[in-house]
């Protein structure tokens, strides 16, 4: 019988289910795809039981579809998307959606906790500065609009522990979600209680805290009958969706750096030193004794999924066996670098990191008669690329270099992307098997919970491989420098009005 590791992934558009070979081999893969609902502007929230039902539904095909048998998953791993505030009653049942990540909401709420609290108060002990994308502004929203739910609320979950929650009964934080709650002890992976109270958070609602890969329970009777999962298999606390996506890309030891092409771009540099600044997102790594200094922005894959909903219905009916995101990267491969002066600003739901902003808008420039889908194409591509570059400059301003990065995500498989990536940063990226590295890191984690890893760096050496690697192209990079350039200014002499 088979040693497996199953590895779940709770993405922001879809969930990804995948079982693995303890050397890193794709046996099957599942996804599923739900909704993001938008109410008003700047909302953007979550059924969690939309993941649930996800999850468990590409657990069930697996079983069905697969010669995988329940009892040869030796241990299970879940990561997710960051920042959700998934509120739960005494009997586990989920109160309201949740807001996730590219959820702006809670402005107001930020502004006067700032305020109240102060943010060099709030940034010391939480490592990360008071914005409403995070859990913590979400939680106070429940108690000022929602009072009916914030006092019915047992516990707050992540994504992660809400389906950990679901296949174990147990509640648990993990630690490379803490840093969504500002209350969050960044330096000693612990609750500050002071802080929950002076940020109005019932001390309640925290669950006890767990390394990454640590056994929290085990599947019960009631998630195997929903999934066909053995009772008792092992599930470990699980992580951050990023950050298991940046050890499944081979990121374990400091100094080394993931770039991130699912739905959000950005990257995460693994540092071994705390090492906090306002103007980035500071997480622990999944990976123990270890931080990930995060730029993360609302425009990445998710930008070339958008226009490729809205504009390629020619593509979508004439793939000719292909598919039509593979067409859209053969016209933008024809648009020379810089895009022939369009510029795009890729601020499709606010921004985050660095400019912390949400209100800025996605913005188009240089438009004329002589441009096509190809150059649009090709002008989004540039500009997740010009956010990339923007987050990686503050970094090794902060103190923190890059010399190369591990790329991950499904915007990995785009050649042209990725080589655009490598040019306008001037950095080498390597890709290892892009599709399963955040599968692959949660799968890792429940492997090492298991014992079949002894570490994190040794289940990297094992079971991480670089598929190809892109050079620089140092004549390209002039070309974008001179764009990133127009990029930069754009913003500046916009923000005000996009606060109109």
């Amino acid at each position: 019988m088979r040693d497996l590791l199953l590895g779940i992934d709770i993405g922001t558009s879809s969930c990804k289910v995948a079982v693995f070979e303890p050397d890193g081999t794709v046996v099957t893969a599942k996804n599923a795809e739900y909704e993001v609902f938008r109410p008003h502007p700047g909302w953007a929230e979550q059924d969690p039981e939309d993941w649930v039902r996800g999850v468990y539904d590409c657990i069930r095909r697996i079983f069905a579809e697969t010669d995988v048998k329940a009892e040869e998953i030796r241990s299970i791993g879940v990561d997710g998307q960051s920042w959700s505030a998934v509120a739960i009653d005494k009997d586990g049942r989920v109160l309201i959606n949740t807001p996730i990540w590219m959820d702006m909401r809670a402005q107001d709420i930020c502004d006067r906790l700032n305020k109240e609290v102060g943010e060099q108060a709030v940034f010391e002990v939480s490592g990360n500065p008071l914005k409403p994308s995070y859990t913590t502004p979400k939680i106070v929203w429940y108690r000022e609009n929602h009072p009916d739910v914030y006092e019915k609320t047992d516990k707050i979950l992540q994504c992660n522990s809400f389906l950990v929650y679901r296949l174990t009964g147990e509640v648990s934080q993990d630690v490379s979600m803490g840093y969504g709650l500002h209350c969050f002890d960044m330096r000693k992976a612990e609750w500050d209680l002071d802080m929950a109270k002076s940020l109005g958070i019932d001390e309640s609602f925290l669950p006890p805290v767990f390394p990454c890969t640590a056994v929290v329970g085990k599947v019960n009777e009631e998630a195997s009958r929903a999934t066909g999962l053995a009772v008792g298999t092992p599930v470990v606390a699980g992580g951050l969706d990023a950050a298991c996506g940046t050890l499944g890309a081979g990121v374990a030891r400091a100094g080394e750096t993931q770039e991130q092409g699912g739905q959000a771009g950005g990257m995460s540099i693994c540092i071994d030193e705390y090492a906090a600044d306002p103007r980035l997102i500071l997480s622990y790594h999944v990976v123990p004794d270890m931080w990930l200094l995060q730029g993360g922005t609302t425009g990445g894959g998710g930008v070339m999924r958008w226009f490729e909903k809205n504009f390629a219905d020619y593509e979508r009916m004439n793939t000719g066996g292909g598919s039509s995101l593979a067409q859209l990267n053969e016209i933008a491969e024809k648009v020379p670098a810089g895009s022939e002066g369009l510029v795009f600003l890729p601020y499709m739901s606010g921004e985050r990191t660095p400019i912390w902003d949400p209100d800025a808008k996605g913005v188009f420039y240089g438009l004329d008669f002589s441009k096509t889908k190809g150059h649009f194409v090709r002008a989004c591509m540039e500009g997740v690329a010009f956010a990339l570059r923007h987050n990686l400059e503050v970094a090794e301003a902060a103190g923190a270099g890059v010399d190369e990065l591990k790329a991950m995500g499904g915007s990995a498989n785009s050649l042209l992307w990725t080589q655009i990536k490598a040019d306008v940063t001037g950095k080498r990226i390597v890709v290892p098997a892009s599709d399963t590295a955040t599968t692959l890191g949660a799968a890792i984690l429940a492997g090492t919970g298991a014992g079949i890893y002894s570490s994190c760096a040794e289940a990297v050496d094992r079971t991480v491989h670089t598929t190809r690697t892109h050079e620089p192209d140092p004549e390209k990079k002039e070309v974008y420098d001179k764009a990133y350039s127009i990029y930069r200014e754009l913003y500046d002499q916009l923000k005000d009005t996009m606060k109109k």
